[in-house]
C-alpha cells in the first residue's frame, strides 16, 4: 500500500463507475486527488463547440457533486496540462499520475508529450481505456492491417467479448490538505447570454442522465429498436450518445446492461407444443434481433475511432485522396438556408431546426441532412462536419468525421457515389404520418400526411386549408431534387474517372 498520493486525471471518463484509472487508484493505496484540466489549446483546432462545453459544465458539477458524497472533490485547473500536473504534484506530493487515454490525433501525441516529460522527472505514469470496448490496435483483418470495411470489422469483434465492467469504487481516501482549485465557472464554459433553454428541457447531462436513458432504453425502447431506431418521430433510440461521448456511461457498461436484457427472457415461452410457444419463440427472437441491431452501433462507434486511429489525416481530409480536387461550391445562402431549416425541404428542416433547439438530431435524419448539403447543394462535407462540431451535444471527432465522410462518398466503407437521398421519400418512409415534421416545423403542422413532405404540390385550398403560404410562410424548396442529383453524379462521375483515383473504387 502507497502512501504518497496518486492523481487521477479526469478527461472524457466523467464518471465513477468502469473508471479502470480510478479503480487502480484506489487499488494502489494512498490518498486519490482527481483532477480536471481545462487545455483548450491541447485539440489544436477542435475544441469543443459551442454546445459541447456547455455540456461538459454540467458533467463536470455532477461528478464533483458525486466526489463530495465520497468526501472527495474535483480539483479544476486551466492551462497547459502538463504544467498543472507537475503543480498538483509539487503541492500534493505525489509521485504516480493516472489517466484513461484519448484516441483524437492531437490529443494521442499532446499524451505523449506529457508521459515523456513526467517519466524522466521519476513518476509512475499508467494510462487505461475506459472509452471504447477495444483498442484500435486490437481488432485487426488476417493481415494484421486496420480494417476499412465495416461487416468484417464486426465480425471480428464479435469474435472477442468485450470485458466485464469495473464497479465503483466503495471509498476514496483524499489528501490531508486539498490543493486550490478553480471555480468550474471560471472555465466560461457556458455561453454569456443563455441559449440552452431547448437542451436544458430534453437532456440531463451527467451521470444519472446516463443511468436514467439507459433504463428507458431498455425498459421501453430496445426490444422494437431494430424497427423503431429509423424512425424520428417517436422516441426509438437510446440517446446515449452525449453519455458515451463524455464519458458518463461507459460502451462495455451498455453492451453488458443489453446482454443482460437479452438474457432475462432467454428462457420466455412455454414449454412444449402450442402456440403459447412458438409465440415466445417469435418473441425470444425479435429481442435477439433487436439487440444485436443496437449492439452493430455500439461497434460503428468503434470502428470510427478504429479508422481515425489508424488513418488520423480524415480529421480534416477526406479518407479518399482523389476527393481533395472535388468540385465543392460556395454558396453562403444555401448554407444559411440549411442551417436555419429554412431549405423548403420538411424533413431536412425539421432535423435543422431539432439540432439547433435540443443540441441533438435523430441518427436517420443526419444522414439525411447530411446528403442534402453535400449532395444537393455541392457543400463542403467539412463545412457540415464543423456545424455539427459547434451545434451537437454530442459532437465527436471520430464518429462526426465518419458520418460525414460516409454520407458524402470520401470516406472508408462509404454509402455508395449515387446514393442521394430523396428527403421526400425518406420523410413518406420513416415519418409517414409527419409527426417529426409537426413538432419541429409547426408552420406547417395542419397540412395532412400526403402533402406535408411535399407542401409544394399541395393543392392551393389544401395550403389555405392548412394556413400555409409557400414563399412567405415557409420557404419554396431552395433546389430541385431531379436537377441536383444530376448534378451530384456529373461531379461524382468526374471524380470516377480521373487519373488518379486514389482509394476511390
Amino acid at each position: 500500500m502507497s502512501s504518497s498520493a496518486t492523481i487521477v486525471w479526469f478527461r472524457r471518463d466523467l464518471r465513477l463507475d468502469d473508471n479502470p484509472a480510478l479503480v487502480a487508484a484506489v487499488r494502489r493505496g494512498g490518498p486519490i486527488v482527481p483532477v480536471f484540466i481545462w487545455d483548450p489549446r491541447e485539440g489544436k483546432n477542435w475544441v469543443p463547440g459551442a454546445a459541447a462545453r456547455w455540456w461538459l459544465h454540467q458533467s463536470l458539477a455532477a461528478l464533483d457533486a458525486e466526489l463530495r458524497r465520497y468526501g472527495s472533490r474535483l480539483v479544476i485547473r486551466a492551462g497547459d496540462a502538463l504544467a498543472r500536473l507537475q503543480d498538483l504534484a509539487r503541492e500534493t506530493g505525489s509521485d504516480t499520475v493516472f489517466w484513461n487515454r484519448r484516441y483524437e490525433p492531437a490529443t494521442r501525441q499532446s499524451d505523449k508529450r506529457i508521459t515523456a516529460a513526467l517519466r524522466r522527472e521519476g513518476f509512475a505514469v499508467e494510462t487505461f481505456n475506459a472509452a471504447l470496448l477495444f483498442e484500435p490496435d486490437e481488432v485487426t483483418n488476417k493481415s494484421g492491417r486496420p480494417f476499412q470495411v465495416f461487416t468484417p470489422f464486426w465480425r471480428a469483434c464479435m469474435e472477442r467479448p468485450p470485458s466485464d465492467p469495473l464497479a465503483a469504487p466503495t471509498r476514496l481516501p483524499g489528501p490531508r490538505r486539498w490543493p486550490e482549485s478553480s471555480r468550474l465557472s471560471e472555465l466560461e464554459l457556458e455561453p454569456t447570454i443563455d441559449w440552452t433553454g431547448g437542451i436544458r428541457a430534453v437532456w440531463q447531462p451527467g451521470w444519472r442522465g446516463a443511468g436514467a436513458n439507459l433504463t428507458r432504453f431498455l425498459e421501453k425502447s430496445l426490444s422494437n429498436y431494430a424497427t423503431d431506431r429509423d424512425r424520428p418521430g417517436i422516441a426509438g433510440t437510446s440517446r446515449l450518445s452525449p453519455h458515451l461521448h463524455f464519458g458518463e456511461i461507459s460502451p462495455r457498461r451498455v453492451w453488458h446492461a443489453v446482454l443482460q436484457w437479452l438474457g432475462q427472457t432467454s428462457g420466455s415461452g412455454r414449454r412444449g407444443d402450442g402456440s403459447p410457444a412458438q409465440r415466445g419463440r417469435q418473441a425470444l427472437e425479435t429481442r435477439r434481433t433487436a439487440a444485436e441491431a443496437y449492439l452493430r452501433q455500439l461497434v460503428w462507434r468503434e470502428f470510427a475511432y478504429h479508422l481515425l486511429h489508424h488513418f488520423p489525416h480524415t480529421a480534416e481530409h477526406p479518407f479518399r485522396t482523389e476527393f481533395a480536387a472535388f468540385p465543392w461550391a460556395r454558396n453562403a445562402r444555401a448554407l444559411r438556408a440549411w442551417q436555419r431549416g429554412r431549405t423548403g425541404y420538411p424533413l431536412v428542416d425539421a432535423g435543422m431546426r431539432q439540432l439547433w433547439t435540443t443540441g441533438w438530431m435523430h441518427n436517420r435524419v443526419r444522414m439525411v441532412v447530411a446528403s442534402f448539403l453535400t449532395k444537393h447543394l455541392l457543400i463542403a462535407w467539412e463545412t457540415g462536419a464543423r456545424w455539427f462540431w459547434d451545434t451537437l451535444v454530442d459532437a465527436d471527432l471520430a464518429n462526426n468525421t465518419f458520418g460525414w465522410q460516409w454520407t458524402a462518398g470520401c470516406g472508408a466503407d462509404p454509402a455508395p457515389y449515387f446514393r442521394i437521398f430523396n428527403p421526400v421519400s425518406q420523410g413518406e418512409k420513416f415519418d409517414p404520418d409527419g409527426d417529426y415534421v409537426r413538432q419541429w416545423v409547426p408552420e406547417l403542422a395542419a397540412l395532412p400526411p400526403p402533402w406535408i413532405h411535399r407542401p409544394w404540390e399541395a393543392s392551393s385550398a389544401a395550403l389555405t386549408d392548412a394556413g400555409v403560404k409557400l414563399g412567405q410562410t415557409y420557404p419554396n424548396p431552395i433546389v430541385d431534387h431531379a436537377e441536383a442529383r444530376e448534378r451530384a453524379l456529373a461531379a461524382f462521375a468526374r471524380i470516377r474517372n480521373s487519373p488518379a483515383r486514389g482509394r476511390y473504387g
